[in-house]
């Protein structure tokens, strides 16, 4: 398991950032990596379904051929300022288990907001390097959808 930290300057409110970061919504829109696609599904249970699908024909996927499915549930929310969240792949592989925890704090910095997302309990079989990359791409998107 691995930790991976990334930290990004948005030019927008906390208020507009902490809902792109709990509405499904807007998840959808911005959270996944270049060269992927999803879909967000809210559970009954409240929490929700992310389906991420590969665009590349070639590309070997966590949960089927080719898309990483995880479920995902809010553990705490302090409106404005703190996104704690619990997300775990539905796979078989073993190297791809357990529950990951998120905790995204805002904070107000130079006209904006600082977001800082701390991804614990990545599993092993998830390269932190890439795990962070796809942080950094999904966050870029954010970044443009909240300008």
């Amino acid at each position: 398991m691995s930790t991976t930290r990334v930290t990004v300057l948005l030019q927008a409110p906390r208020a507009a950032v902490y809902r792109a970061l709990t509405d499904p919504e807007q998840l959808g829109r911005w959270r996944f990596p270049d060269g992927m696609s999803s879909v967000v599904e809210v559970l009954a249970d409240g929490g929700f379904r992310v389906t991420l699908t590969y665009e590349q024909p070639d590309a070997q996927g966590k949960t089927t051929a080719h898309a990483d499915v995880y479920r995902a549930r809010f553990t705490r929310l302090v409106p404005d300022e703190l996104v704690v969240e619990v997300d775990r792949f539905e796979t078989p592989d073993p190297a791809m288990g357990g529950e990951m925890t998120l905790t995204m704090t805002l904070t107000d910095r130079d006209g904006g907001t600082e977001l800082d997302a701390v991804h614990e309990g990545v599993p092993d079989g998830v390269a932190p390097e890439d795990n962070a990359l796809g942080w950094r791409m999904a966050l870029d998107r954010l970044a443009v959808l909240l300008a």
